[in-house]
């Protein structure tokens, strides 16, 4: 038997094969075959499962539901409807309050390295944060976009530990010019992928936050990048200099 369901969640290609991968683990599923523009599922089962047991099967970044079931259909139209501004508020948000934590840390008096070593720092924790709370779903998507991952699938399971690790060194001061030297390569390497992406005109979901809010590869990604990149250059000149 053959029945189709609505999938949200489903943001690029990665999504497609981490869903259809997932179903085809049911033992009574003999095909599943994903349609991202459509948000939909279509399962070929032997035996009728109980969409309990399809949800379980997903990652809790997806949900699936009967196709009848207009008000989820509803508000994932909803969703696609939001301005990229209004889907990028939690970063903003997140960017205002790591801004005026590091400006607290270092007003009095001003040290503007230092306040480029805090905002660092607190960028990497905070953000490896989000990765961490989907460590399963997080490298699907970063390949999507950053070279590395896509060629080196481990990069994608490593990298939110490699972020806070530096966030860690930048807030405690230890290491700072090979944690600059390596946040220059890693976020270098991500701009390159973002660029293209971006040149490419991709629909592909930023994995900056991991997957727990759904952001969109825009040009706040690139922008987001290169804050860093250019922090980073700045304060390998002045020691090297």
């Amino acid at each position: 038997m053959q029945h189709t369901y609505t999938v949200t969640g489903m943001t690029c290609n990665g999504c497609k094969a981490s869903v259809e991968k997932e179903l085809k683990a049911l033992q009574q599923v003999t095909n599943a075959t994903a349609h991202l523009e459509a948000k939909e599922v279509t399962i070929t089962m032997s035996t009728h499962i109980p969409l309990e047991t399809l949800q379980e099967a997903l990652s809790n970044k997806y949900t699936i539901s009967n196709k009848e079931e207009v008000n989820v259909f509803s508000s994932a139209k909803k969703e696609e409807e939001k301005t990229d501004i209004q889907q990028l508020f939690p970063l903003f948000l997140i960017f205002i309050f790591i801004i005026g934590a590091s400006v607290l840390l270092n007003y009095n008096p001003w040290d503007s390295s230092a306040f480029m070593l805090d905002f660092m720092g607190l960028f990497y924790v905070v953000f490896s944060f989000f990765k961490f709370l989907d460590l399963k779903g997080f490298p699907e998507s970063f390949k999507m976009y950053d070279p590395l991952a896509k060629l080196i699938p481990a990069y994608g399971w490593v990298y939110p530990f490699i972020e806070l690790a530096l966030g860690i060194l930048f807030l405690m001061r230890i290491q700072i010019p090979l944690a600059l030297i390596i946040t220059v390569i890693i976020l270098g390497i991500t701009t390159v992928g973002v660029t293209k992406s971006l040149l490419d005109k991709k629909a592909i979901q930023c994995a900056c936050l991991g997957t727990a809010l759904k952001l969109p590869m825009t040009k706040a990604t690139f922008i987001e990048n290169s804050i860093m990149l250019v922090m980073a250059i700045i304060m390998l000149l002045k020691i090297y200099n």
